[in-house]
């Protein structure tokens, strides 16, 4: 591009770039590359600029997709990118500047070219744009070179190859760009992708052999948490009056003509909550979870799905080999850290269930750390914000706590974490609690939004499904949580009776059918309330039946709400297990009664505390112990591909893709 400009509308003005997209070919050894590659810039970091960039240079796109198969001139820019990177990494070590810069722009311009072409046609007409060369009269297309899985494995090597240092990670950050661009065919699909070129490259190509360094790469990025260093505009300065450093451009880099789409640059003042100062951790974490989603081949099960399965503690020494072939070691302790730190973001929180599901190393170290609480109060947090975040991310925070509570040494532990003012609990000033206590609180509080709100059933199922694996293991159970367990129960006893009235004044009539319509979907089924009450039900006996002396707050809800669970004792769903329930209500009652009346507060807490010891354990029926376990739907990836492509949509640094023209989700999803 070369020649300064002040506003990107001058762009499809440019004489090197009209030369780039005209009718002549130009040969690879014409300085013309030179200079079309020698004009200074940071990379567009939000998606207002380049929707910009983007909508003024589509024009110049369609012109080159015209030219290029008689000109061939997209494949002289490819191959003058190739042979920029072949020594990039030795002029890394030089700090050779100006060779990564000019690297970079070409880069730069491919992939804006790419973005415009992957919207216009299929991977195979992507693949001939590639392949066309001039056509001089009397010559014939030579050699057999696939042009493009060179560059998506020159990506691949890039990537793994080049270190992160501040003269490197422009460079870097748009390797992994250009990558998530040229697997954002999905997005333009309302199917999911199963076969695709693309994907053969990068699952049975020359670029399978570093699968594992590439996953261990785009991992360590995520973990380092790199900021964006200054603009590489302030790299070349110009030494003296009328001299340039190359093309007499250094004169020009103040006011260059990218400079307009520089963080805080002429023309554009984002505010300072909206910027990314982490534009490769963000990027490489979203090309890592597409990656991860790929489907599988017919006989090739996805490479890099293997990779994060397998991977190991480096301080595992210990570790007996893989069988896996893309296993690789990378520091737990620094991914546990990363994770902790990240998880307001729907990626960082995709990629702890990711791991936590699918890689048994990992899970089996997050579960033996003891600061537990820096990696479940985050996530406490997600669902605390319930109405702020949007349902899969939610879904995801809900999903990894109940994997977390497959694990009854978790379950033990959470209640020996005791946390004190936590600020973002809003409802009731908590200074001192456990971390069980406040998990139950949130996952109750989320019930109660669900039933009001939202009325999903598979969030109120998991919900449930966590309190019961924790149900057996409730230690020292806050007042507050013990309280807020009965007062569940009561809403739903509440709903039920409702919806029982409702019922039967339809039997005698036509009802109201406004109310009738604000009812939650679930509620409407009165089998369907009546197996939430039962599993409430045994919830509370789970906890009465395994530690009842460990929770004298529960009993004393227990006693204080005894006339909610009359209704429920000659209920045939609910008789075998309100017999535990009436048996400790009994039995507690009658204690109280010898103990006289007007007690204080204190003496009936003495009183249960007394009486727990007492009880005769044999007395209560045993039931099957309550142990959920979280399975993937069949098919996960009709969620998990929609979703993961949702968050590149939403969340990817510098990317702007036109609403209209996606197919694989609606706007409104998550």
């Amino acid at each position: 591009m070369g020649a300064k400009a002040s506003h990107v509308s001058e762009l499809s003005e440019n004489e090197n770039l009209r030369k780039l997209i005209g009718t002549e070919s130009i040969s690879e050894n014409d300085p013309f590359w030179n200079q079309l590659i020698s004009f200074s810039f940071t990379s567009p970091t939000n998606s207002t600029d380049t929707k910009l960039l983007e909508e003024t240079t589509i024009s110049l796109s369609k012109a080159l997709i015209e030219n290029n198969p008689r000109t061939g001139n997209f494949g002289a820019l490819v191959r003058i990118f190739l042979s920029r990177t072949k020594e990039l990494k030795i002029s890394t070590e030089c700090q050779d500047q100006l060779f990564i810069w000019q690297a970079h722009n070409a880069l730069f311009m491919i992939r804006c070219l790419l973005k415009v072409f992957i919207s216009q046609m299929s991977e195979e007409e992507l693949h001939l744009q590639f392949s066309y060369q001039e056509r001089a009269p009397g010559t014939c297309a030579a050699g057999e070179e696939d042009l493009f899985e060179e560059v998506m494995c020159n990506l691949v090597h890039l990537i793994i190859e080049v270190p992160l240092l501040d003269i490197t990670y422009s460079i870097l950050f748009e390797a992994v760009t250009t990558l998530l661009i040229l697997l954002s065919y999905q997005l333009f699909h309302k199917e999911i992708l199963r076969e695709s070129l693309i994907y053969k490259y990068l699952m049975q190509g020359r670029c399978v052999p570093f699968t594992s360094r590439l996953v261990k790469t785009l991992l360590y990025n995520f973990i380092r948490q790199e900021v964006c260093p200054p603009p590489v505009t302030h790299v070349f300065e110009q030494q003296a009056e009328g001299s340039g450093l190359f093309y007499g451009l250094a004169s020009g880099v103040a006011s260059g003509l990218w400079t307009v789409f520089t963080l805080g640059g002429a023309g554009s003042k984002p505010n300072p909550e909206e910027e990314r100062p982490l534009p490769l951790s963000n990027q490489s974490l979203l090309l890592l979870l597409v990656l991860a989603n790929l489907t599988d081949g017919v006989d090739t099960p996805n490479p890099y799905r293997q990779a994060i399965m397998s991977f190991k503690n480096t301080q595992d020494s210990s570790a007996p080999p893989s069988s896996h072939p893309h296993t690789f070691q990378i520091n737990f302790n620094s991914l546990y850290t990363a994770l902790c730190e990240q998880q307001k973001s729907d990626q960082a929180t995709l990629l702890l269930y990711t791991l936590l599901h699918q890689n048994t190393n990992f899970r089996t170290y997050i579960l033996a750390r003891t600061d537990m609480d820096n990696l479940v109060m985050p996530i406490l947090e997600i669902l605390y914000h319930v109405e702020d975040r949007n349902s899969h991310h939610v879904y995801m925070a809900l999903i990894i706590l109940l994997i977390l509570t497959e694990d009854d040494a978790f379950n033990r532990s959470i209640h020996e974490v005791i946390l004190k003012n936590i600020t973002w609990y809003t409802e009731r000033a908590l200074t001192e609690i456990s971390l069980g206590s406040l998990l139950i609180l949130v996952v109750i509080r989320t019930i109660q939004f669900n039933m009001t709100r939202t009325r999903d059933k598979y969030l109120h199922t998991n919900c449930l499904a966590a309190l019961a694996n924790m149900s057996s293991q409730f230690r020292s159970l806050h007042q507050y949580a013990a309280q807020r367990i009965i007062s569940l129960f009561a809403l739903l006893s509440k709903k039920h009776n409702k919806v029982l009235e409702q019922a039967t004044q339809s039997l005698r009539g036509p009802f109201g059918s406004d109310d009738n319509a604000s009812l939650p979907d679930y509620a409407q089924d009165l089998n369907v309330i009546e197996e939430v009450i039962r599993m409430m039900l045994e919830i509370i006996n789970s906890c009465l039946a395994n530690s009842l002396h460990h929770n004298p707050n529960l009993v004393y809800a227990l006693l204080y709400k005894r006339e909610l669970f009359e209704q429920f004792r000659s209920h045939p769903s609910f008789q075998d297990i309100m017999q535990n329930l009436d048996m400790v209500i009994g039995f507690f009652s009658s204690r109280l009664e010898q103990a006289g009346s007007d007690l204080s507060v204190e003496r009936v807490q003495e009183v249960i505390k007394q009486g727990a010891a007492a009880l005769p354990k044999d007395r209560l029926k045993k039931f099957p112990e309550l142990k959920f376990k979280y399975v993937e739907e069949d098919q996960p990836e009709e969620f998990f591909i929609p979703y993961v492509w949702s968050l590149v949509y939403n969340s990817a640094v510098g990317l702007y893709w036109s609403p209209q023209d996606i197919e694989l989700f609606t706007m409104d999803s998550g």
